[in-house]
C-alpha cells in the first residue's frame, strides 16, 4: 500500500499508517527530516523541482531520477507500508506512486491505477514528465500518458489530502 501525503503530513502519515519507506520528491531536501523510524536505506530522495519543461535556477526530473523510483520500488518488500510525498501532495508525489504502482504490477491496466488514483484524491495532478518518462523506461507505450490524460485536471488546491493507494 501506498500513501500520499505533503511535506507537512508526513510525520503524521508515516505514524498513522507504520510506513517503512519514504519517497522523498523536493528539491528543497534541507526542508525534510527523516523520520526516526525510517532507516536511511529505506528513504529515497529525489531532489527535483515540480515542472515539466526545463527551467533556469529548477532542476527537472529527469530519467535518473525517474529509474532511482522504479529500483526503489523493486527493492520495497512491502511488508509495510510505502509513503510517497513532495511538498504539496499534489503533482511529484502522485506521479511517484503512480509509477510505483505500474512498475510493481507490470500486467495491470494503467487507466485502472490512474482512476484509482482520481478516485482517492480529487486534488492529484501527476506530474507529466515524470510519468512520460516511466512510460518510456517500463515500456508501457504511452498507456501511461493517456491514463493520466483521462482522469482529467485536479481540483485547485493549494495542499492535497492525503490518500491512499493500494498496488494489488
Amino acid at each position: 500500500m501506498i500513501h500520499v501525503c505533503s511535506l507537512s503530513r508526513l510525520h503524521a502519515t508515516i505514524d498513522e499508517t507504520g510506513a517503512r519507506h519514504v519517497v522523498t520528491m523536493l528539491r528543497l531536501i534541507d526542508r525534510v527530516q527523516r523520520p526516526r523510524s525510517i532507516a536511511p536505506e529505506n528513504h529515497l530522495v529525489l531532489a527535483v523541482d515540480d515542472i515539466v519543461v526545463e527551467a533556469d535556477g529548477f532542476i527537472p526530473p529527469g530519467e535518473e531520477h525517474v529509474k532511482r523510483l522504479i529500483d526503489f520500488a523493486g527493492a520495497w518488500d512491502r511488508n509495510a507500508p510505502m509513503v510517497v510525498h513532495c511538498f504539496a501532495g499534489i503533482s511529484r508525489s502522485t506521479a511517484g506512486a503512480f509509477v510505483t504502482a505500474c512498475a510493481l504490477n507490470p500486467g495491470r491496466d494503467e487507466s485502472e491505477i490512474a482512476q484509482a488514483i482520481r478516485q482517492a484524491s480529487r486534488t492529484a495532478q501527476p506530474n507529466s514528465r515524470i510519468v512520460a518518462i516511466a512510460d518510456r523506461l517500463l515500456g508501457r507505450n504511452g498507456r501511461m500518458v493517456r491514463a493520466v490524460e483521462r482522469i482529467g485536471p485536479a481540483h485547485a488546491a493549494e495542499e492535497g489530502v492525503p490518500f491512499r493507494l493500494d498496488i494489488g
